[in-house]
């Protein structure tokens, strides 16, 4: 990927005027310009809403996904998470951290609640304690995180993580952002069975006509792209969808899951097509229903390894995710830092406290951000874009699901060939170098989480660097974050220990 520089950087002065008048020349006149550097980083107003808007349609599914999730589990007390409610807190959670975001670290990273974390709360949180006191556990994890965040020391952890690891975490979301489009998208489905554990489509064809709508989308937005069309992923989004629409006319497709029946050729997540009202106002009753009573409910120790698992799964999670969006906009040095990046670790944990207090689970940064990166966003005002749309998607949230999954999906296969370019700057003649390398890559989209291709490769970089006879080559905070995963890795049987 070509380095952008600043524009007019090499322009000769005009002839007869003074320096100073050249000098001023350069400069943005516009506010908003010199606010977020929009000239400086090579992009333009419009590029910047079009980016936001992109980013925005491939993490839109995110309001309809993330109530199916949280609204699934039940709690100790045999309650319920309702969908509508948690649908209208996930768009206002995603939306105003998004803006603030964009104004604070003004860069193009959009804001929701993380998949990782709301699936953990759901399935392994809320067996042991209620709805609000596993949103307490989120409001402390996310304070952790501020406060690390505010000391310096998770900008020394970052600084710590060898530049090598830091491309490694690009690719390997690249592949996760891809594997999660295959998946969303029918195209790669579980077989059942142990071996293989995936599949192509239904029975090794694809079989369905929403999958054959997310290859259509694919194909296209590729032509697109490598015919370098402005507007490219977004033409490609917008042409799927009116596809798709079209298509659920003429078939009457309906949803892949209908109550208890199992249509296997359904849209997987939201139907393309309008069902009365597109307008229905947010209810927020949600907001602020917290307790921190867990630490009183199941003991402060078993409390304790919950909030840990948390601050692990979002803190190397937002780490990894900031460093490849920061890559793939070239707007990262070479030691895989950005502009800054203080801030920005700070309201990610501001994200966590937020999304916790509204019900909405810990909010951070989306790998979907790439999709608006690639579109030429660059800077905090697609943040904007991206977060009033957010807030719109609450008063709207039937308008927003008429963009099918299969259609965002192609989106994000094709961010991750863009993020997968990084992997050409990693020296890979030395093993001790290429196997933690393949491991970080590899056990993110296997695993399906980004915190453990992350610790996997921690930890490989500190074990075989070490015996190789590099150890001194080895940051100290790094040996403290391999040990980390290592309990973090062990957690189940060490919950196991303390609860017998």
């Amino acid at each position: 990927m070509t380095t952008e520089t600043t524009p007019s950087a090499h322009t000769e002065p005009t002839p007869g005027a003074s320096p100073e008048a050249s000098q001023q020349s350069k400069q943005p006149r516009h506010p908003v310009d010199r606010f977020f550097e929009i000239t400086k980083r090579g992009s333009t107003v419009a590029t910047e809403v079009r980016g936001g808007i992109v980013t925005f349609v491939t993490m839109a599914y995110i309001v309809i996904l993330n109530p199916i999730i949280l609204s699934a589990g039940i709690d100790i007390d045999g309650d319920q998470l309702g969908f509508a409610q948690v649908s209208a807190v996930t768009g206002l959670t995603a939306g105003v951290m998004t803006i603030l975001f964009g104004l604070v670290a003004r860069l193009p990273f959009g804001f929701a609640a993380g998949l990782g974390i709301n699936s953990f709360l759901a399935v392994s949180v809320v067996g042991q304690v209620t709805w609000p006191e596993a949103m307490g556990l989120v409001v402390v994890n996310g304070l952790i995180i501020v406060l690390l965040a505010a000391t310096g020391l998770r900008r020394l952890i970052f600084n710590a993580v060898p530049i090598q690891l830091k491309l490694a975490i690009t690719v390997g979301i690249g592949l996760f952002i891809a594997f999660i489009g295959f998946v969303n998208a029918g195209f790669v489905t579980t077989t059942g069975a142990s071996s293989p554990p995936v599949g192509l489509g239904v029975a090794g064809s694809v079989a369905t006509v929403p999958t054959l709508v997310f290859i259509f989308t694919l194909l296209l937005t590729g032509i697109l792209m490598a015919r370098k069309v402005k507007g490219g992923i977004l033409i490609g989004l917008v042409s799927g969808t009116v596809v798709a629409v079209a298509v659920e006319a003429i078939w009457d497709l309906g949803p892949m899951f209908a109550g208890e029946e199992f249509n296997a050729g359904g849209w997987s997540l939201s139907v393309p097509e309008f069902t009365g009202s597109i307008v229905s106002l947010p209810d927020l009753s949600l907001v602020g229903q917290v307790s921190f009573g867990s630490f009183e409910r199941i003991g402060v120790l078993a409390a304790v390894m919950l909030v840990f698992t948390l601050v692990f799964t979002n803190f190397f999670d937002a780490m990894g995710t900031m460093t490849g969006l920061s890559k793939e906009a070239q707007l990262a040095d070479a030691k895989g830092d950005f502009p800054r990046l203080k801030s920005a670790l700070i309201v990610e944990g501001v994200g966590a406290v937020a999304g916790g207090y509204a019900s909405a689970s810990s909010n951070t940064v989306f790998i979907e951000s790439g999709a608006g990166i690639g579109e030429g966003a660059r800077t905090g005002l697609a943040n904007i874009v991206t977060g009033l749309l957010f807030l719109a998607a609450m008063f709207f949230t039937p308008l927003v699901s008429i963009v099918p999954t299969e259609v965002a999906s192609a989106a994000l296969v094709i961010v991750g060939a863009l993020m997968m370019a990084q992997i050409k700057h990693i020296d890979f003649t030395d093993f001790s170098v290429l196997l933690p390398v393949f491991l970080a890559v590899t056990v993110m989209p296997l695993t399906y989480s980004i915190a453990n291709g992350i610790g996997a490769g921690f930890i490989a970089w500190v074990v075989v660097r070490s015996l190789s006879g590099k150890a001194r080559e080895i940051a100290p905070l790094l040996w403290i974050v391999a040990a980390g995963f290592l309990l973090f890795f062990a957690r189940g049987p060490v919950e196991a220990l303390f609860a017998g």
